[in-house]
């Protein structure tokens, strides 16, 4: 029979009493056939006080308690004599005379020399022994039920041991585990990395928590999924390093509602932020690129935004899509520095599209087009027309949709949105967040549409009611400016007119209806079409102001309006002036001095209860009358005298003619777009021959 050595041997015992027995501190005994105490190791001097010196030689029955049935330590001895194992409790008798209880497991062991049979002893507290294999089994228990993936991997980091919960999750059995680390078995996972954060707690001795292992097993090859695990350092009783606990658990729901909630949250960010910046003016190419500038890139990588040909020119929109349909690109983004958009048409380019391309059927059909896998398949029937969308392949764009613009039941444009970053395809509920983005850009749009349509109907009306050929009387020159306003709001109340009376008299008459609009444009026609009316009666000028004033009170819905009249005699150079509430009018006398009348200012009309006055005034022949509503002279930053002073700096200015005066004083004046409506009428008194 082969022989073995007493130290294997006793390793092979140790691990055969079981492995709780290496958490304890062990004394290992060993006899001759007759009893002889032959071997007497320090963990037996430990825990019994006795030096080999002291016991060698001596039968190992003597070292029991001298009042203790010894016939129960002799019967397991001579058990283990006659050729098997025996494990039982005893009480031994301490060197410092006291008792201890010890848990033995004793077996034969063939001598390596001269025949014959040693006894091996294996001695441990029974105590400790009995706490430390109640533990094991705790242990035990936890490592085969637990729900949690357990993992025991050595130094190099190789399975040891996996609880079943584990086998489960990773769809392999325990001994595809055993001796084989997780690179080599699960490589659809991040495996090193993991094999990262294992190594960096073995090294450094800190449990590593909630490290992210993400992928596919053999247990769900078909489905991502997301586990955290946590790994601790194990350690020897002297704290070197032995292995590494792991422990898994499955998160893929918790994390996929998690990320589901943060994908919410960020849609209703972005959401709220289109509100804030999307139709920040009634501009449409304005409004366009905040819908395109919104969206990247927290939901696409490039935007283009493209509207019907007919409304970006200002016509009607059209019957309809049969024909096919003209778009007109008015925003992308970003605006550089993307090659993506760099391969798209520019802005203001005009797009033909024939009825059954893509851009026609989702106008027409009104519903979002998503292709989830933009890839050379899916871009081969457009490759006999174009070669942007084999080009934004290769550029790396993977998945796009276009999303009708609409508002309030009708077609306005298309929003494009592409895709190149490694994010997956759009997701239902990207389009849907695309969806009201786009919505809330067409609203915008379409306000930005009837606007422009509103501004030109009260432009229009407004020009069509001011005078159209003005011819002064003899010894009267005269030159008028009408600037609407830029923003429709404000378009509507401002007119002028010069009216022949009897005897080469004539009155210059300007106003400004307190409104904005269509209505007030045609608030201003009944006003001048009655002052024109009663001026021809020869009525003082106070009570042609109480007639306007009637006229006023008998709308629907009345209105306010300032009015300024002067009847001019060029031949002495008299003016009776009437003001019901509007700016005072400037002259400039012939030696070149400026300076604004003193009249009572008066209320507008339509305030009613505050008699009208009139102030006669007699200038020098060859002056200037310069008559202006309030848009010319009131600036939102600036101080209405202030800005007077500048209109007196700008009149005392030698000039070549009255036209040019007017051109000067607007472009000085008002250098950008106008705020509100300005009529401006200048009258030269007798001027020479």
């Amino acid at each position: 029979m082969e022989q073995v050595s007493f130290d294997e041997v006793t390793t092979s015992a140790a691990r055969d009493a079981g492995g709780w027995l290496g958490a304890l501190p062990v004394a290992v005994v060993a006899t001759s056939a007759d009893g002889a105490i032959v071997r007497w190791d320090h963990a037996a001097e430990d825990l019994l006080g006795y030096t080999p010196h002291e016991v060698l030689g001596r039968h190992i029955a003597e070292l029991l308690h001298p009042d203790a049935d010894r016939s129960l330590g002799r019967s397991l001895w001579e058990g283990a004599a006659t050729g098997r194992g025996v494990m039982g409790v005893v009480t031994a008798w301490h060197k410092e005379g006291r008792p201890l209880e010890l848990e033995i497991w004793a077996c034969p062991v063939p001598a390596r020399h001269r025949g014959g049979t040693t006894v091996l002893v294996l001695a441990s507290e029974a105590e400790a022994a009995r706490r430390i294999r109640g533990s094991s089994a705790v242990w035990d228990g936890l490592f085969s039920r637990s729900p949690v993936g357990i993992a025991i991997l050595d130094t190099h980091l190789r399975f040891l041991r996996v609880n079943p919960a584990l086998e489960a999750m990773n769809g392999l059995s325990q001994a595809a585990h055993i001796g084989r680390r997780l690179v080599e078995i699960l490589p659809d996972v991040n495996a090193a990395d993991m094999e990262r954060a294992m190594r960096r707690a073995l090294d450094e001795g800190r449990p590593v928590l909630d490290s992210r292992r993400t992928g596919r097993t053999p247990a769900d090859p078909d489905h991502d999924h997301v586990w955290s695990g946590s790994y601790v350092r194990l350690e020897d009783t002297e704290g070197r390093p032995i292995g590494i606990a792991a422990t898994l658990i499955d998160i893929t729901a918790q994390q996929q509602a998690q990320l589901e909630a943060e994908e919410g949250r960020r849609h209703l960010a972005l959401v709220n932020e289109a509100t804030l910046k999307i139709g920040t003016s009634l501009d449409l190419e304005r409004t366009a690129q905040e819908l395109a500038d919104i969206a990247v890139p927290d939901l696409a990588d490039a935007v283009t935004v493209d509207v019907l040909d007919s409304l970006a020119s200002g016509s009607e929109l059209g019957g309809g899509l049969v024909g096919g349909t003209t778009l007109r690109r008015l925003a992308k983004a970003p605006l550089t520095g993307s090659p993506v958009t760099a391969v798209l048409a520019p802005l203001g380019r005009a797009l033909g599209f024939p009825p059954n391309a893509p851009y026609t059927r989702v106008l027409g059909a009104c519903r979002p087009y998503v292709v989830p896998e933009f890839d050379e398949q899916a871009v081969a029937p457009a490759a006999g027309h174009s070669t942007v969308p084999a080009e934004l392949v290769r550029l790396g764009v993977h998945s796009f949709m276009m999303i009708p613009l609409l508002a309030r039941g009708v077609v306005l444009g298309m929003a494009t949105f592409y895709r190149t970053r490694p994010l997956g395809p759009f997701t239902e509920d990207e389009v849907a967040l695309a969806g009201e983005l786009a919505a809330r850009a067409a609203v915008c749009v379409d306000n930005a549409r009837l606007y422009r349509r509103e501004h030109d109907t009260a432009a229009v009306l407004q020009r069509s009611m001011l005078p159209q050929h003005i011819s002064p009387p003899p010894g009267i020159e005269v030159a008028h400016r009408y600037l609407p306003a830029s923003d429709v709001n404000e378009v509507g109340g401002d007119w002028y007119d010069v009216i022949g009376l009897e005897d080469g008299r004539a009155a210059l008459v300007i106003g400004d209806v307190m409104g904005h609009g269509t209505a007030a444009a045609a608030v201003m026609g009944r006003l001048s079409a009655s002052v024109r009316a009663l001026a021809r009666l020869d009525l003082a000028p106070e009570d042609m102001l109480y007639q306007l004033e009637a006229a006023l009170h008998d709308l629907a819905e009345p209105m306010l309006a300032t009015f300024l009249s002067v009847v001019v005699d060029p031949a002495t150079g008299r003016c009776r002036i009437t003001n019901a509430g509007h700016p005072p009018p400037a002259t400039v006398a012939p030696d070149g001095s400026v300076r604004l009348l003193e009249v009572p200012p008066g209320l507008p009309l339509g305030v009613g209860g505050i008699p009208f006055v009139t102030t006669d005034v007699v200038l020098p022949l060859g002056s200037l009358l310069v008559l202006y509503t309030d848009g010319l002279v009131e600036a939102r930053s600036s101080d209405i005298d202030a800005r007077l002073t500048e209109l007196t700096d700008l009149l005392a200015a030698p000039v070549r003619s009255l036209p040019a005066l007017c051109d000067r004083l607007l472009t000085h004046l008002v250098p950008a777009a106008a705020d509100d409506d300005i009529a401006l009428l200048v009258a030269r008194i007798a001027p020479e021959a």
